[in-house]
């Protein structure tokens, strides 16, 4: 095992990181035969690329055009600092009537968290969303037409960018595989791109949700600059001084 290249051990821990959604330092080296100083250079090499991201004793896959998770992963992981960051941008509603709820987890999580005991309309790509809202009796759901991607269970493609372009919408949530004060809001996939830049061009308030490990990666393609935003929602893992740095381009940032 030990006799890998250094190719093809970081083929290696990147199959690794994907199968699994992390890997440690400790294990890989074991696994791998070989030093732990060269497996943390490995991980270097692979960050420098844009293909993890390092942790404390480890690393996580990034997100790219060939490699996007689930929904049904993501319903795993950080799900109390999800269900945090949730509510926190629920209760930024104010008196919004009309809106638009984008697809993921957390998304998710902020529709089950808005209130019922007044009307609200609710557009969404994602199927998902539209069926924890559509039992009850306040909310009108409006779900998008389109494509559905297996992996996320939500519509793409013209048929969706075409229904929300005859929309004005008084609050978008939306989530993104990454978020930099750089490249702004990313995510891999083009179609998805499409419905969230619409998204995002129809609305007068846009909110963003994440957690502390969107920030700072960068994906495929680019959405929004986070100046576009209201405000961001996160938890206090992401620590106060990189919360100030976006603040300084624009949106209030919120950490639960």
């Amino acid at each position: 095992m030990g006799d890998r290249t250094a190719e093809e051990r970081q083929r290696e821990i990147v199959r690794v990181a994907r199968a699994t959604g992390s890997v440690d330092v400790t294990v890989l080296a074991a696994d791998l035969g070989v030093a732990k100083e060269t497996v943390r250079r490995d991980l270097r090499a692979l960050e420098n690329h844009g293909l993890v991201r390092r942790t404390h004793g480890g690393a996580y896959p990034v997100e790219s055009a060939a490699f996007e998770t689930t929904l049904a992963f993501r319903a795993t992981s950080h799900v109390a600092e999800k269900r945090r960051v949730a509510n926190a941008a629920a209760d930024l509603l104010g008196d919004a009537e009309t809106v638009f709820v984008d697809e993921g987890f957390t998304p998710q999580l902020i529709a089950e968290a808005l209130p019922r005991d007044r009307p609200l309309t609710v557009v969404t790509a994602s199927l998902p969303v539209a069926g924890a809202l559509a039992g009850t009796g306040t909310v009108s759901v409006l779900l998008l037409g389109g494509r559905v991607r297996s992996g996320t269970l939500a519509t793409v493609d013209h048929w969706t960018t075409r229904m929300l372009s005859g929309f004005v919408i008084d609050l978008a949530f939306i989530g993104a595989n990454g978020i930099s004060r750089e490249h702004g809001l990313t995510t891999p996939d083009p179609a998805v791109s499409e419905v969230k830049a619409q998204a995002v061009r129809a609305s007068r308030r846009v909110v963003f949700a994440g957690v502390h490990s969107k920030f700072g990666a960068v994906s495929f393609c680019r959405f929004a600059d986070v100046g576009a935003l209201e405000a961001i929602v996160t938890s206090t893992l992401l620590p106060a001084a990189e919360a100030h740095r976006y603040s300084l381009l624009g949106p209030q940032v919120v950490r639960v």
